[in-house]
Parts: structure tokens; sequence; C-alpha cells
């Protein structure tokens, strides 16, 4: 019988290599995180091929998945120990290798399979690792079967029935790859830096790139687990501003930069300056509702008001919603009410039918930017970006904040401002003019500037963003009154980065 996993072992024991060890604040919203071997070892990680076997028999869906791993040092590792529970579970596992997270989602189309195993930790520094996981495509676990699965694992819910069975697909890699390069090669002159901070996204997006026509000006494409250069996250500003020197040094059209998993795409434009993904949905967003009129999107709340307020999209009938943050809330919101596109501002992008199977997938947003600029053969992406209305919007700020008190930390300071509203209070000046709450705080002053409070889904952090459309003084303003709170609270670290 396989032992019951414990929430902490001492590493370098005895102890350690005979028992599974899963630290439960690693079963998270919406995926799975550990740091590796502090959190979960290779045991622990068994336990949880088991528990999803287990999972999936109780829900009744067959007991087939895809399973593929990202690229870092022990990542194949990590999914051969997963792969050996599932199988010890009684799943058909369906191995495709080297992946990153939307081949995974793709080969579940390819091989009409019903489950998903990803192990990647996505931007995440070396050190973490992850599964992200779903057994109803398109969609990801949500938090039900997030607690579902974490309940069976942690209880060792589960049995080692040994039915399973392995099948090893080698040529994923070059059928998704030829499902992407089949796509009409642009007329338009493209060059364009494709930087991939090492990350696994280099075995795959610049041959795409190239296959539809573009002029690809590589930037750290060459695999290597190291990060030697920068952490593959494009929303880290080490890595916009590697893209922006590329692309001012060579003259490119536009800077792409793909994340670890592959996807979620960064953008930078021909004048060197970094476009927040959510602004890149506004432009893609106006784009697209000009091909499909009255065309529904959701955004998730970490995302700029324009949604809500640009002419161009008022114009062409376009009507869009907010909702959670994260890619499994966003993926689901998506399917679920038939929205054409999903926009999050961390880059998750998830187009529906006709324009994409309702998956994130990086190099398809790249794409998607890549069509706005075939259709607009007379401007730059300077241009179109210079076209939005004028916000002053912060990056994505994300002060340490524990795992373990990171949702309570939140709700006290939900409880603070939601006081500070209905108590007719002002905040940066301002009187308030909404409290919305699918996620968080999102406090909308009477000018439209806002701030975002929110407990981070994947890591020990905090999430804050605010955005004015009137002034940067109004901006700094909201924030500096969420900083003063924020201060208050001991239990609330550095930030990795402030305005």
């Amino acid at each position: 019988m396989f032992p019951k996993p414990f929430a902490r072992l001492k590493p370098n024991s005895a102890e350690f290599e005979k028992n599974a060890l899963i630290k439960p604040t690693g079963f998270r919203e919406y995926d799975a995180r550990w740091l590796f071997p502090d959190e979960i070892n290779l045991m622990g990680l068994q336990a949880v091929g088991l528990g999803m076997a287990a999972l999936f028999e109780r829900r009744g869906v067959p007991k087939r998945i895809v399973v593929g791993h990202d690229f870092r040092s022990y990542s194949m590792s990590v999914k051969q120990a997963l792969m050996n529970g599932l199988m010890a579970g009684g799943m058909e596992v369906f191995d495709i290798g080297l992946a990153l997270s939307p081949t995974a989602y793709f080969a579940q189309f390819e091989l009409d399979v019903e489950g998903v195993a990803m192990v990647t930790a996505s931007h995440n520094d070396n050190g973490w690792t992850g599964i992200k996981m779903g057994l109803d495509r398109p969609l990801t676990f949500g938090p039900d079967d997030m607690s579902e699965l974490k309940e069976i694992v942690l209880a060792g819910a589960f049995e080692t029935s040994g039915a399973g069975s392995y099948n090893f697909i080698g040529d994923m890699a070059d059928r998704y790859i030829a499902d992407l390069s089949n796509h009409s090669r642009f007329k338009r002159k493209l060059k364009v830096v494709a930087a991939c901070g090492n990350g696994t996204a280099g075995a795959f997006a610049p041959q795409v790139l190239e296959a539809v026509g573009c002029e690809v000006v590589p930037l750290n494409c060459d695999l290597d687990h190291s990060f030697p250069n920068h952490n593959p996250n494009p929303e880290d500003m080490k890595m916009l501003n590697a893209v922006r020197d590329a692309v001012v040094s060579s003259g490119a059209d536009v800077g792409l930069a793909f994340d670890g998993d592959g996807d979620r795409c960064g953008i930078v434009d021909n004048e060197g300056h970094e476009i927040f993904a959510d602004k890149v949905g506004v432009m893609l967003a106006r784009d697209i509702s000009s091909q499909h009129k009255g065309a529904k999107f959701v955004v998730d709340v970490k995302s700029t008001g324009l949604f809500l307020t640009d002419p161009v999209l008022r114009e062409n009938g376009a009507e869009t919603h907010y909702w959670k943050t994260g890619h499994s809330y966003i993926k689901r919101y998506n399917h679920e009410h038939g929205t054409l596109v999903g926009f999050e501002k961390s880059g998750h992008f998830f187009f529906s039918k006709p324009l994409g199977r309702g998956y994130d997938d990086g190099i398809v947003s790249a794409l998607a930017v890549l069509d706005m600029l075939e259709r607009n053969p007379d401007k730059s992406m300077a241009d179109l970006k210079n076209d939005l209305p004028k916000t002053w919007q912060s990056p994505t700020m994300s002060p340490y904040c524990g795992d373990e008190i990171k949702y309570g930390i939140v709700d006290g300071v939900v409880e603070h401002f939601k006081a500070v509203a209905e108590n007719g209070g002002m905040l940066a000046g301002q009187a308030i003019r909404d409290v919305v709450l699918v996620n968080g705080i999102r406090i909308v002053l009477e000018d439209g500037t806002w701030g975002l409070v929110r407990a981070s889904s994947n890591k020990p952090e905090l999430v804050i963003v605010v955005e004015s459309p009137t002034s940067e003084e109004n901006m700094r303003a909201i924030f500096a009154e969420i900083d003063s709170h924020l201060s208050t609270i001991p239990e609330i670290g550095e930030y990795n980065q402030k305005i």
C-alpha cells in the first residue's frame, strides 16, 4: 500500500527517501506549484498521480491523459514520478516529451484524450515545479477540482490498481508546429524579435514565425535551464528591457517575448516600448471586433478600464465583462459564456472558435498580433498603441506574503477599503465610485482611476495594480493610499518592484 503523504520531512534522511512529502499549500486555486524537493519529493509526485487517477475515477472520466514537461533540469524526473503514480492508478498515459503547455492542450485534441498533466513551473524561478491539469478539454482545473484532488492526495484516498499503460508520442512537437504553421504567409514584410529567455519556447516559436513568413531575430532562444540572462517572464522588466534593446538595434517591427511554458506572449513595439498585455488586449479587441461585429470579450480584474470606455470598441458594438484573474477562471468563463476571446493582464489570451480552440497559447497570441499588423499595413505597432486613449498604468507589483496567510490578509484589506467606501470616505482626494469584489478588491474612483489588491494564485505574494485615465499623479496617488495601508501589515514583505 502506498504511504500516506507527510506535510513535512527532513531532507537528506532515510524518512525523506521512503515517504511521500507534499506541502499542502502547493495545491493552489487552479494548478499546483511546489519548491522541489523542499516542498514535494518524487514519492509525493507519485501520490499526486495516484490522486489524479482516483479523481478521474470519481468523476466518471475515461482514465486517459496527456503528459508533457518543460525545460528545467529536474522536470523530466518530476514527470516520470508523476507518470508512475498515474499508471499505478490505472491511467493510460500519453507522454509527449518536452513540450509547451499549449502543446499539451493541443495534444488532447490531436489524440482525442480527455486529460492533461503538464509539468511546468511556467515563469517561476528555478527550484519551483508544478502541474497544470485538466480532465475536460479545453478547460483546466478550477478551485473545486483542486480542492478535491488535494483532499484525495493528502488523505491517501487512492488505490494502486496497476492497470495503467504508457505510450510515447515522439512527434507531437512536430505536429503542433505544423498546425500553427498552417497559417497564410504574411504579405507584409515583418521583422520580429522572438525572445524566449532560454526557456522551452525556444524550441517552438522561432520555427513557427519563420514558417509564416517573418524575418526572425532570435533572442535567447537556445535552451538553457539555468536561465543565464533572466527568467522567461514577459511581465518582468528585465526580459522586456532585453527585448527593447534587440528591437531597437535590429529595426524590428515588433518584439515577442514568450514565457517559460509558452502560453503567454509579451509585446514590445517598434520604438522599443513595452505594451502591457491588457493594452495589447484592447488593441486586439479593436481589430477582432472590426471583423466580428458585436464580439463579446472577458478580461480579468487586473486589466485596463479601456475595455469598457474605448470609443472604437463601443462603435464596434463590443461587449466586455470583468472576471477573476487566473487562466482557469478566464478560460472557463470564455468557454461557458460564449465569449470570442478572453484576455488576462498577465498575457494569457484565450481565442475561441473560429479563432482558436479555447486554450491559452503564446504563439497563437503572437500570430494574432501579426494578423493585426497585416490588416493595418500603413501603421506600425507604435501607431496602433498610440491610437488608444492615454492611461497611466503600473506594472504588476507583488509584495511578499506567505501562502498560508495571504488570503486572510487580503480579506482584511477588502474589509478596510469597503468600510472607507461605505462610510463615504475619500481616497487620493476623490470619492469612491465603485468597488469590484470578484477577486480581491478593485477600488474605482470618481474619475475612473482604480487600484487592485488580490492574492497571487501561484506564488506567496499579493498582487497590486493601479491605473488612471486622467494623470500619472492620480495613478501614483491611489497607489500611495493602498501602499500606506499595506505598510501597516507586518506580514507583508518587500515588493518585486514599485512605481
